[in-house]
C-alpha cells in the first residue's frame, strides 16, 4: 500500500465551472515532494489541505472534512477502460493517487499514516458536480459516475505532515462498524433508505451527510420510509 503520486491544482479560468469567478482547481498534477498537508479550517473558509492546491468553490469543496481526496490507480486504471482513454494521476481532481488500497472499502473514520507522520480520517465519499463533469468532458457523467459508486475518498487531517510520491501507507485504525465510503455514498445518493445506517459512523462522517441521515430519521425514523 503506497503512495504513488501528490497531486496539486492551480486556478485556471473554464466555462464547466459555476464556481465564482469562473474558475476551478480540478485539473490537478503530480508534483515533487516533500509537499505539507494540514487541517485547512471549516468548509467555506479553509481549502485544500494540501500545500500549493487550490481550491476555488468554497460552497462546495474544502474545509476540515474535505481536506485531501483520494483516488487508487486501480479504479483509475477501470475507467481508463470504461472510457477507452487514458487517465493520469490526478485525472479525477485527486491530491493523493494510492496503489493497493481499496477506497471503496474503506470504513468512515478509518485511519491511515502516509509516510512518517501524517495521519488522515476517512470522512465520504465524493458527490460528482458539474465541474467534474465538465473538465472529464464524459456526456451524463454525474449519473454515470454515480451509478458505478466508484467514488474515492475524502479525508479529514488528525496529525498532519509532509509526505512524497513512494511513502508507505499502513491502516492504523479500523472502527468497530460496517459503514463503508461506497455505503454512505449510496445512502446519500441513490438508496436513502441507507440513511439510519450511517450513523454508526456519527464520530467520524462527514458533518453534511451527518446532518442528512439525522433529518432522514427525525422524519422518518430508524426504519425509514
Amino acid at each position: 500500500m503506497k503512495l504513488l503520486t501528490v497531486n496539486v491544482g492551480r486556478p485556471k479560468v473554464a466555462e464547466y465551472t459555476d464556481a465564482p469567478g469562473g474558475a476551478t482547481g480540478i485539473d490537478k498534477r503530480p508534483v515533487d515532494g516533500p509537499v505539507a498537508v494540514r487541517d485547512p479550517g471549516r468548509k467555506g473558509t479553509g481549502a485544500s489541505g494540501v500545500a500549493g492546491d487550490t481550491v476555488c468553490d468554497l460552497r462546495h469543496h474544502g474545509g476540515s472534512d474535505q481536506a485531501v481526496y483520494v483516488y487508487g490507480r486501480e479504479d483509475l486504471d477501470f475507467w481508463e477502460r470504461e472510457l477507452g482513454r487514458p487517465l493520469a494521476n490526478g485525472g479525477f481532481g485527486e491530491n493523493l493517487t494510492t496503489s493497493g488500497l481499496d477506497l471503496n472499502s474503506t470504513l468512515i473514520g478509518e485511519r491511515w499514516r502516509v509516510g512518517p507522520d501524517l495521519v488522515l480520517e476517512a470522512t465520504s465519499g465524493r458527490i460528482p458536480c458539474r465541474t467534474f463533469a465538465g473538465f472529464l468532458g464524459e456526456k451524463g457523467w454525474v449519473r454515470r459516475f454515480t451509478r458505478q459508486g466508484v467514488t474515492g475518498a475524502y479525508f479529514r487531517v488528525i496529525t498532519p505532515g509532509e509526505i512524497r510520491a513512494g511513502d508507505a501507507i499502513e491502516i492504523v485504525h479500523r472502527p468497530d462498524h460496517d459503514v463503508t465510503v461506497a455505503l454512505a455514498f449510496r445512502a446519500v445518493t441513490t438508496e436513502r433508505e441507507l440513511l439510519p445506517r450511517i450513523l454508526a459512523a456519527s464520530e467520524a462522517l462527514h458533518e453534511e451527510e451527518l446532518r442528512i441521515a439525522r433529518e432522514y430519521v427525525a422524519k422518518y425514523g430508524a426504519e425509514g420510509e
